[in-house]
């Protein structure tokens, strides 16, 4: 039986990007920094996650001070259901490209514009060729 929090709790989100590169490039994978996030409900304010994470500090006797509540207004982007081994995502990446740039977009990863993955799949529990992820590039009008 599934307790509450396997429904309500939403998917783990990470936010990538590689120092010195305009871009991704999955050829070195190792270089990607990671931010991992969870989404909140809407109503959840400031206040309630620091309540949160204060009481959880306390309870389990470790530092969450690298946690943060963070806002995040992604803009236009193009997604895309990548299912199978995450070693496999550079095929549906390109696939999400051709059709931005058929559509008349550009890539518009940038310092503040990441790539964005959603993570349907538990990792740890499903066998790599039945994951599932939500892949997210921003976007931008070519030519803008």
């Amino acid at each position: 039986m599934k307790g509450y929090f396997d429904y309500v709790v939403p998917p783990l989100e990470g936010f990538g990007w590689q120092d010195g590169i305009s871009g991704t490039d999955y050829t070195h994978k190792e270089d990607f920094i990671w931010i991992s996030v969870i989404r909140l409900p809407d109503f959840v304010t400031k206040a309630d996650f620091d309540w949160a994470v204060e009481e959880t500090a306390k309870k389990m006797k470790q530092d969450f001070s690298k946690v943060e509540f963070l806002s995040h207004d992604e803009g236009l982007c193009v997604q895309c259901m990548h299912a199978g081994s995450y070693d496999d995502e550079p095929a549906t990446v390109q696939i999400m490209h051709e059709y931005m740039e058929a559509q008349g977009y550009d890539l518009d990863i940038t310092d503040q514009r990441l790539h964005h993955e959603i993570y349907l799949s538990d990792a740890r529990k499903v066998a790599p060729e039945r994951l599932k992820a939500v892949i997210r590039h921003p976007i931008k009008e070519r030519g803008e």
